[in-house]
């Protein structure tokens, strides 16, 4: 590649930084994970070579055109990155979706961006076949596993062995990627991050994983789906701008994790809090199982790293747990939902560091990752260099202006200019507090939308409209409750509250209409992913509380709900 290319592409879209990495880092481990047969690692030169023979075939087999969309719907693997480039590289809008999303939430989404061609893995195969009989925009289907054969359907390791793919060059401020917030039944949100807004991340982070990771040959633990815009933007984008190499795992089982941070020797991860509350309470169960002179010995040593402040000290007196890592792990940026302080605080007790960090789809996702040597664990960090924040003085909401907030949600205009103030502040819908030395302390929501404990984001209307759907539903309102016990303490979950239509109580008892509602709310559920479903249903007789435009007051229903 020429060099005036190669600046442009780098000047233009840090997404196409392989092609400049691939000399830097070429027989360096990109991306690698452990199958059945063995290690699959791909070399950064490797990952290139893939990527434009795929890109090839794309532009001159399959004769796809620049701004058409590909979809990948794969659980993370080596080969999702080469899906990742290939599209960039062919000039295509990126679209990665969720593997757990149902058929019917797919179809939705798709329907909206049409896509014309879908890269899926062998345990997705069967539902791609179905979406491409269902959204005639879908032409292509190819299979991205090394080992798989199927009748009628191309696998990326059969294409013809061409690297010459032209790249589609674009402009900055057009569409890399489509990011799904929301497998709605009724209108998707897909999220556009453009290339200037991932460029002005990846700028943005630079200075936060030099001071955390200042070493430029890191093995990282990718344990978040690639769908999820916080691993595709810091634990794939931005960990191989650095030249880390990043292992996948098949299972998210404490067992296979820890086999592979031990063989890989794994220094840091991107994690959501839900699992660093698991991962404590494995470690706590463990310590219980030891002797009482061991346990007594745990606790004592805890008591004391609290003033301590030498992490390489805390890591000799912790070694057993260490050692359980593989000896090597540094720690890891939590993200995607609020964190514990005080699971922030047992790993940092430990040894291992847990850096905050705050962000949204919205803004492409990073807003700040907390690196102060303090270790106020409360704050989520100062904002990136290139955000400016201020608080709204009414509502205490946060809003941000810079170049990482997103071109819009495609298709959408109207939602598009509902997030944005009339000056050009982007609503975050979340209440914080600004400090003196500008640190960010996130207080509360303003937002309907529900954060689980693993950064799963759920919007009630999605579930609303399609429970409403039900017979026997006269109203209902669906909100996020907060545990108050067990490991999810703390945490929301998805609760709705139905009132039932009135005619049915003339026909049948109170625990015959509430069973039939119930009954009838589980079976429309299995049209969503698992994690949006309702956990718990109240039965309310009473109509809930209403404007006058006879809107339901979810705030409302919410302190009903908590009083009783």
């Amino acid at each position: 590649m020429e060099l005036g290319v190669c600046m442009r592409l780098r000047d233009s879209n840090i997404l196409s930084l392989l092609e400049v990495k691939t000399e830097d880092y070429g027989e360096r481990v990109a991306l690698g994970m452990k199958n059945s047969f063995g290690w699959k690692e791909f070399t950064y030169k490797g990952l290139g070579l893939l990527s434009r023979k795929m890109a090839h075939y794309f532009i001159n087999e399959l004769g796809l055109q620049k701004g058409e969309r590909l979809a990948i719907l794969s659980e993370s693997k080596p080969e999702y990155g080469a899906c990742v480039f290939s599209s960039i590289i062919s000039g295509f809008i990126t679209v990665p979706l969720d593997v757990k999303l149902t058929k019917y939430e797919l179809k939705s989404i798709l329907s909206d961006c049409q896509p014309s061609i879908i890269l899926v893995s062998q345990y997705c195969l069967e539902t791609a076949l179905y979406l491409r009989e269902e959204i005639p925009s879908i032409k292509h289907v190819l299979v991205i596993d090394e080992h798989s054969y199927n009748e009628g359907v191309k696998n990326i390791y059969e294409l013809p062995d061409n690297y010459t793919a032209k790249w589609k060059l674009r402009s900055p401020k057009s569409t890399a990627l489509i990011i799904y917030t929301s497998g709605t039944t009724g209108a998707p949100k897909g999220v556009e991050i453009s290339f200037k807004n991932i460029t002005a991340q990846l700028e943005g982070l630079k200075d936060a994983l030099a001071a955390i990771l200042p070493d430029r040959n890191v093995k990282t633990l990718s344990i978040l789906p690639m769908n999820h815009l916080f691993e595709m933007t810091v634990g794939f984008s931005a960990f191989l701008n650095f030249g880390f190499s990043v292992y996948y795992t098949q299972s998210l089982k404490p067992k296979d994790i820890l086999s592979v941070m031990r063989e890989k020797q794994i220094e840091f991860m991107i994690v959501v809090p839900a699992f660093l509350r698991l991962l404590k309470t494995a470690i706590e169960a463990n310590i219980s199982k030891s002797s009482a002179a061991q346990q007594a010995v745990f606790k004592f040593l805890y008591h004391l790293a609290k003033f301590i402040p030498s992490y390489r000290i805390k890591k000799l007196m912790f070694k057993k747990i260490h050692d359980e890592f593989g000896g090597e792990f540094i720690g890891c940026i939590s993200g995607g939902a609020p964190l514990d302080v005080a699971v922030g605080r047992f790993f940092e007790r430990i040894g291992i560091k847990v850096y905050q960090g705050y962000g949204l789809s919205e803004t492409s996702p990073v807003v700040s990752v907390n690196t102060d040597k303090r270790n106020d664990l409360a704050s989520v960090g100062r904002p990136l260099k290139q955000y400016v924040t201020r608080i709204d003085s009414e509502t205490g909401e946060l809003q941000l202006k810079g170049p990482s907030v997103m071109k819009g949600y495609y298709n959408q205009p109207e939602l598009t200019a509902q997030v944005f103030t009339e000056d050009g502040w982007l609503k975050t819908g979340d209440i914080a507090k600004i400090g003196s030395d500008n640190h960010i302390y996130i207080t509360g929501r303003i937002k309907n939308m529900i954060v689980l404990s693993g950064g799963k984001k759920v919007f009630p209307e999605e579930v609303e409209s399609l429970l409403e759907k039900s017979e026997y539903i006269a109203e209902v309102c669906v909100l996020g409750l907060t545990r108050a016990f067990g490991v999810k303490d703390n945490t929301e979950e998805v609760v709705a509250v139905v009132v039932p239509k009135p005619y049915l109580y003339d026909k049948y008892s109170a625990q015959e209409v509430e069973n039939m509602v119930k009954a009838d709310i589980k079976s429309l559920s299995q049209r969503l992913t698992a994690y949006k479903r309702p956990v718990s249903i109240i039965i309310s007789r009473d109509s809930l509380p209403q404007t006058t435009t006879r809107k339901i007051k979810r705030k409302d229903v919410k302190e009903l709900v908590m009083s009783k």
